[in-house]
């Protein structure tokens, strides 16, 4: 017998920092960003510098994004076009990019905020180093362990996958949708996954045994 799956979608967003004040600020660099995209990507400044249209397009964020982080100090435009637009250096994009990927393990603005202040703010530049070396030796090790759940956590929906694969020739038939822990997908399984068992509603098996499949007309 086989138990019916519906469409299973996971989805994962890290919502960069957007506030509404910036609205009025960034809708001309908005328009300079739509017609500089509108011109091809290939187009370039002959000084190179980018505009916040391209800071933004080359590293993911949003302009409303890139003018927050210039609003709170990060980033620092070298200068501003006859136009009055911010144009930044190629320096300032890996900053932003170094920005982004921080953001994306979880950090708070604050705290890249501290780490990249870190040699402005020592004495020598040994006393620089060993700050640095002792921020970026907690952040591996942050790292590692979210390393860790992430790998543990994709196996484990991989292991889901299949069994959904597999249910998705479901017709509905006794088992749906109060038993499906006694279709024959999931309960011939030696283990079913922890994601599988919520979200699906299965409880867990004690000593292996094997659920009995209900009974037609019961």
């Amino acid at each position: 017998m086989r138990c019916y799956a519906g469409t299973l979608t996971l989805r994962s967003r890290l919502d960069q920092p957007q506030p509404a004040s910036y609205s009025a600020v960034v809708s001309q660099e908005q328009k300079e960003a739509d017609k500089s995209a509108g011109a091809g990507r290939s187009a370039r400044r002959s000084d190179g510098l980018l505009t916040t249209g391209d800071m933004a397009r080359l590293t993911g964020n949003t302009l409303r994004t890139v003018r927050f982080y210039e609003e709170a100090g990060i980033l620092q435009p070298d200068r501003r076009s006859a136009g009055g637009h911010r144009l930044f250096s190629r320096r300032q994009l890996d900053r932003l990019q170094f920005i982004t990927d921080m953001r994306a393990t979880g950090l708070s603005l604050e705290e890249i905020k501290a780490l990249l202040e870190l040699k402005t703010t020592a004495e020598t530049g040994g006393q620089a180093a060993t700050s640095a070396l002792e921020a970026i030796d907690g952040q591996v090790a942050v790292l590692e362990q979210k390393i860790a759940v992430f790998t543990r956590l994709r196996d484990e929906l991989m292991r889901a996958r299949e069994i959904l694969t597999e249910c998705k020739a479901c017709s509905n038939e006794r088992c749906f949708p109060d038993a499906c822990g006694a279709c024959d997908v999931i309960s011939e399984r030696t283990a079913v996954p922890q994601s599988m068992r919520v979200l699906w509603g299965i409880e867990p098996r004690s000593g292996g045994a094997k659920r009995a499949a209900p009974e037609d007309g019961g």
